[in-house]
């Protein structure tokens, strides 16, 4: 397991700034758990403060029930990727791994079993200095994997990969969960999040904003929502009025209602004889989720420009 207790960092001497403050959560076997949260919202500096990279202003972690640094073997505890291109450009993949596995007295058996799993097999004697994005990050969870770890932590893991790499990635994240193992991910992209994890943690501004399964974080966003096709929309819409009921429309015949379930709308419109077409309740994704929860958050935010007013911009 790792658990996060208060962990704080805070950078220079300006009041009140802190790139993550008093963050606690609980990351369990089993399972994989997305980290995520905007660009500035702390998940690097707390990845590098459970692995001892940084030390924290207060609080403290924990994998395994010790802390990182004090684990005799580290590489067989925990795999980390935080940054790819942190090898040598005039070593070979092997090599780089080789060196890692010596530290460890793990056996050259082991790197070629991790090669042949990430995919680099036939790359495995170039140097690193030609390795592309996708070909660097493979060669990362090769090293993240070679100990055998019981927990894994991923920091971006598809930033590169094309499809098949994307796809790779995700099967083997539910594979390593799967056979027991503790797996924290951090990622951009919801919609393979969405695939991929189990659980969520998610951080804003250095805080916690959200601790909590995948189905239930989109379950809760979009909850009381249901979609309603009819051509009665103005007259349905009306007899569903009431304080607690929200009733819009995107387009003639389609209403959204919030506050009032799927059923309670068919009854409402079979006892006035209005013919409905479509009765759909409707499920945030992960994504929009996702936004709503984090827009007070995000530090660097762009405003949506046409094709015009960039063209204008740059004349």
């Amino acid at each position: 397991m790792i658990r996060a207790n208060g962990l704080t960092k805070k950078y220079g001497d300006k009041p009140g700034k802190y790139a993550v403050d008093d963050l606690s959560f609980e990351v369990h076997p089993g399972t994989v758990t997305g980290f995520l949260g905007p660009n500035g919202a702390g998940k690097s500096t707390t990845m590098r403060m459970l692995l001892g990279l940084d030390a924290p202003t207060r609080g403290g972690a924990t994998i395994g029930g010790r802390a990182y640094s004090t684990h005799p073997a580290p590489l067989t505890e925990v795999g980390a990727l935080l940054e790819a291109r942190s090898v040598h450009p005039g070593r070979s993949a092997r090599n780089h791994l080789l060196s890692l596995a010596l530290t460890h007295g793990i056996p050259s058996s082991r790197v070629d079993h991790v090669l042949d799993l990430a995919g680099i097999t036939e790359v495995a004697r170039k140097r690193v200095k030609g390795f592309s994005l996708g070909m660097g990050q493979r060669l990362g969870i090769a090293a993240a994997l070679l100990g055998d770890p019981a927990t894994v932590i991923l920091d971006e893991p598809v930033n590169g990969l094309d499809p098949e790499g994307v796809l790779w990635i995700r099967n083997l994240l539910k594979s390593l969960a799967a056979e027991g193992r503790t797996v924290l991910v951090s990622s951009h992209l919801m919609s393979e999040m969405a695939l991929t994890a189990d659980h969520l943690v998610i951080i804003g501004r250095g805080k916690l904003l959200a601790d909590t399964t995948v189905d239930a974080f989109v379950r809760e966003a979009g909850a009381g929502a249901v979609m309603v096709v009819t051509p009665s929309a103005a007259e349905l819409a009306a007899l569903l009025s009431a304080p607690e009921v929200t009733v819009t429309t995107d387009s003639p015949g389609t209403l959204m209602v919030r506050g009032a379930d799927a059923e309670h709308i068919a009854r409402t419109a079979a006892a006035h004889a209005l013919p409905v077409f479509e009765l759909t309740p409707q499920a945030a994704s992960l994504e929009q989720a996702f936004m709503d929860l984090t827009r007070d958050s995000v530090e660097y935010s762009a405003s949506v420009a046409s094709a015009a007013s960039v063209k204008g911009s740059a004349a």
